[in-house]
């Protein structure tokens, strides 16, 4: 049988004979249950986004799928394995202390700490800075008037299948305050990383893709060693790497399927500087190159590939709590009459972005916990030629020479006004909210 992508087949074996004591025990010679070419199952890709068929018969796509769906961090998991000797706190102060001051200024640093950090600094040959920038100015942009509205329905969607979402259900990391604070943490995370040089090797983004990864290693640490019900039969490694990519590229999956439906078959030079942006922040993420097309075309084709071999599931204890908890979390930092106004339209904002994911299906909405109230509908109407306008407008002007830096710098400014509002991210997890699978060892770190 023809193997597509062996080097990716490579790392996921290497998992097991770097990691004995975390994947030891996971068979990546079998698929989870998660993962279906049936076509007799119902899959999490919905008829009206696209037909299942086509994906099923590509052997290509059906095969990185599979593989990327067993694929972890090889480099950030070993260090993550490190809490036992170092704890939560002391991996995450040698992280950033490698980040700013460089590896060589953390006393005795671990090997595996060194390797981390060597793999992020290894720039691709395929990436071009220039064009990183260049993406980076448009996409803060939408960082600084748009997202803000977006990104709790876009958190949401996140949690529309029960074996993707389960990782962030066992770790109580969104239930309360935790909800908030989870919601507000991606958000300082994909806006931070659109500032200037954000995604240079000092930047704040480039520590911020670390911290992410460590968070995501620590999440499959606990899930295998401290979680009962975590089932690799069943659901695989935890926050595969497939997971992962539509979080990163979902922007880019927003702009391919609009151009297809303007009839265009490739990204206007402005969309290239995104995509070339949001390639390099999944790089930093620890995605691999086989998960980042670089055309329209080939983003749309992972996205609905993913769905379409992802198996359909929506249990209300795992995926529908999780909704509630996020939807109900009050994300502001105070409770001002202005806060409480702000938190409302965002709130309704949020409940219609997800309605657009449900395919504009309120009864499908409804049956996820997410119901677009007349309030909403009046708050959104009332708010979106404002909103809508002002985007439009600085994206606009943001393309003009002459008014190129005056957008850029206002639109800096208020990137510091949101991530104000977002508060500090701290992109870690408290393994005393696991589920202990091994009771002896569930109260450390």
């Amino acid at each position: 049988m023809t193997i597509h992508y062996p080097e990716l087949a490579e790392r996921v074996r290497s998992q097991q004979d770097s990691q004995p004591g975390l994947y030891g025990d996971i068979d990546f010679h079998t698929s989870p249950y998660r993962f279906t070419t049936d076509p007799a199952d119902k899959s999490s890709l919905p008829k009206w986004v696209a037909a299942r068929e086509p994906l099923l018969a590509d052997e290509r796509m059906v095969e990185l799928m599979r593989t990327a769906t067993m694929l972890g961090d090889v480099v950030a998991d070993p260090y993550a394995t490190l809490v036992a000797r170092y704890g939560v706190q002391g991996l995450i102060g040698m992280l950033r202390q490698a980040c700013r001051d460089g590896v060589d200024s953390v006393p005795d640093a671990p090997a595996e700490l060194r390797t981390f950090l060597a793999s992020m600094e290894a720039t691709p040959a395929w990436v071009d800075r220039e064009l990183v920038e260049q993406g980076a100015r448009h996409m803060r942009i939408g960082a600084a008037y748009l997202s803000p509205f977006l990104i709790r329905g876009a958190f949401l969607a996140t949690f529309l299948n029960t074996y993707a979402a389960l990782p962030m259900a066992i770790i109580g990391a969104l239930s309360g305050r935790r909800a908030a604070h989870r919601v507000n943490e991606t958000a300082t995370f994909f806006t931070v990383t659109t500032l200037p040089g954000a995604l240079t090797r000092h930047g704040a983004g480039f520590e911020a893709a670390a911290m992410v990864r460590l968070m995501h290693s620590m999440v499959r640490y606990n899930a295998l060693e401290r979680s009962a019900h975590w089932d690799a039969e069943v659901y695989g490694i935890p926050v595969p790497q497939v997971d992962q990519m539509p979080a990163g590229l979902i922007n880019m999956y927003l702009l391919a399927t609009l151009a297809r439906r303007r009839g265009r078959t490739e990204f206007s030079p402005r969309e290239r500087a995104m995509l070339e942006f949001s390639r390099y922040r999944c790089f930093l993420l620890g995605l691999p190159e086989e998960l980042l097309p670089t055309t329209a075309e080939g983003i749309i084709e992972v996205f609905h590939a993913r769905a379409a071999l992802l198996r359909d599931g929506f249990d209300d204890a795992t995926c529908g709590e999780l909704v509630r908890s996020t939807m109900d979390a009050y994300l502001r930092p105070d409770r001002t009459p202005f806060d409480r106004a702000a938190e409302a339209v965002e709130n309704s904002w949020s409940r219609a972005f997800f309605l657009g994911f449900s395919g504009g299906n309120r009864k499908a909405a409804a049956a996820m916990s997410v119901h677009l109230r007349p309030a909403d509908a009046a708050r959104v109407a009332a708010t979106a030629p404002f909103i809508l306008a002002r985007f439009v407008s600085m994206t606009v002007a943001g393309q003009l020479p002459a008014l190129r830096n005056t957008v850029d710098t206002r639109t800096i400014r208020v990137i510091g006004k949101r991530l104000a509002t977002y508060g500090s991210a701290e992109y870690t997890t408290d393994a005393a909210t696991y589920t202990p699978k091994h009771p002896s060892t569930a109260s450390g770190s």
